[in-house]
């Protein structure tokens, strides 16, 4: 069956090479790689050509010029051909059976929607408390084994089948796109559409961490968003799900309370267990304050420069 890979980047030309060089050593070769440049001036035109010259798979330029998250998972949808799509950020380096085993895990659960491990690199300048947050953040382990999902994860190492769903040319919300939580939505509709996701536990891929985003700012930022992205999907549903938003307000101010002080009990004694509570108490945080005035800008323009 095709697969297409998308993969969207922006100002990365060292993670792109990589993330290219990994999905060109693939045990089972993608029948396209979509690459989306999602700069304005195109910088990522070389190196995608460059990589195109030597791939075994087809490897296509597609310029996405208006800046976006959104825009970016968009035209890389609308210029696949694949039955499956798989989705690889430029941060990210996939392992040799990556596509392999996705693939294999959407098989033998019977899954339209499969997700793989991610493990955080290059992490050595957090340490304590900062640390353990970070590699929190930025990893996402699970099972040893192949298993149905009850909930998704992100969009980086995940696999869909999209014959399996009645989704439009452009799925990804544009209204994220520069605080991100586009694929929570995405994920959402697929969930409503009655997805069955997967867990591929041979899907390793690693998610390369430069300075800029392990500072305290960006990392509570990003926890923040995380927490927003549940009330925020009630309030973009059509129609607006009032009692949704309700619910998880609530839940956020819970959260927000219990694990905040779970987090100033626990941080002079165990940096992983205080990581713990202060990302799900800033996530309680995000669930309450989820309007877009308070959105944090990471993508498109507002992304830090490396």
């Amino acid at each position: 069956m095709s697969v297409s890979v998308i993969l969207p980047t922006f100002r990365r030309p060292d993670g792109l090479r990589a993330a290219l060089a990994s999905l060109m050593a693939q045990s089972r070769q993608p029948d396209e790689i979509i690459v989306v440049d999602n700069d304005p001036h195109g910088s990522a035109r070389t190196g995608v050509a460059n990589a195109a010259a030597v791939a075994r798979c087809p490897v296509v330029y597609v310029h996405a010029e208006r800046p976006g998250v959104a825009n970016a998972r968009n035209a890389g949808w609308a210029t696949a051909k694949g039955r499956y799509i798989a989705f690889l950020d430029d941060d990210e380096i996939a392992s040799a059976g990556w596509l392999e085993a996705l693939m294999a895990g959407a098989d033998t659960l019977g899954a339209n929607v499969v997700f793989g491990p991610l493990r955080g690199e290059a992490l050595d300048n957090a340490t304590g408390l900062r640390g353990a947050m970070a590699r929190r953040l930025y990893s996402r382990p699970g099972s040893s084994e192949d298993e149905r999902l009850d909930a998704p994860f992100g969009c980086g190492n995940s696999l869909v089948d999209r014959e399996a769903f009645d989704l439009p040319n452009a799925p990804f919300d544009p209204r994220m796109n520069v605080s991100g939580g586009e694929d929570d939505l995405f994920f959402a509709e697929l969930a409503r559409q009655g997805a069955v996701f997967g867990w591929a536990a041979r899907a390793h891929a690693v998610e390369t961490v430069d300075a800029n985003r392990t500072s305290w700012r960006y990392l509570l930022a990003r926890s923040f968003a995380f927490g927003q992205g549940a009330t925020q999907a009630a309030a973009n549903a059509r129609p607006r799900r009032l009692v949704g938003i309700a619910f998880w307000m609530a839940v956020g101010l819970g959260q927000l309370v219990v694990f905040g002080v779970a987090a100033a009990a626990t941080s002079l004694t165990g940096s992983n267990a205080a990581a713990s509570w202060l990302d799900r108490a800033v996530q309680g945080a995000g669930k309450l304050f989820w309007i877009e005035a308070f959105e944090p800008r990471f993508y498109g323009v507002a992304a830090p420069v490396e």
